[in-house]
């Protein structure tokens, strides 16, 4: 490897190079009409992610998947590992309440970006919301 001193720091010939063809490709006007030319640069949003773990998180990002969604997802793990460990009985029923609320939210989400939600779950609970509303008899009932 051949290194020179520039301006007191060591550099490597091939930096020297490529400075060298820049400067004299700009001033042939080789940049003036480059795409993008006076805009500002697209900022990588990625760049609190650690290197190796940033092709994964565009993957994921490109296919749909939301910070949101993680919250959500989160969320959902806090209030079960709750529910887990909860003694009483009215906190528990919050808690479950909690977590049905987060259910509608993230299926809301999911549905929002046209992902199907075959959650046997889901449909229980819609189904036990359409039966309280509607009522067994047909009619409509709000206790």
């Amino acid at each position: 490897m051949n290194l020179k001193f520039k301006g007191g720091v060591l550099v490597d010939y091939f930096t020297l190079l490529a400075e060298e063809k820049i400067k004299a490709a700009y001033e042939k006007g080789e940049f003036d009409n480059l795409p993008g030319k006076g805009k500002p640069l697209k900022i990588d949003l990625m760049i609190d992610i650690p290197e190796d773990l940033r092709m994964a998180y565009r993957i994921m990002k490109n296919a749909g998947y939301t910070e949101e969604e993680k919250g959500i997802r989160k969320e959902f793990m806090t209030i079960e590992e709750l529910i887990r460990q909860c003694r009483d009985e009215q906190e528990r029923k919050k808690l479950e309440k909690q977590w049905s609320e987060q259910l509608i939210r993230y299926n809301q989400l999911l549905s929002k970006r046209k992902v199907k939600t075959n959650s046997s779950i889901f449909k229980r609970y819609e189904h036990k919301i359409e039966k309280r509303l509607i009522g067994s008899n047909g009619k409509q009932s709000l206790t």
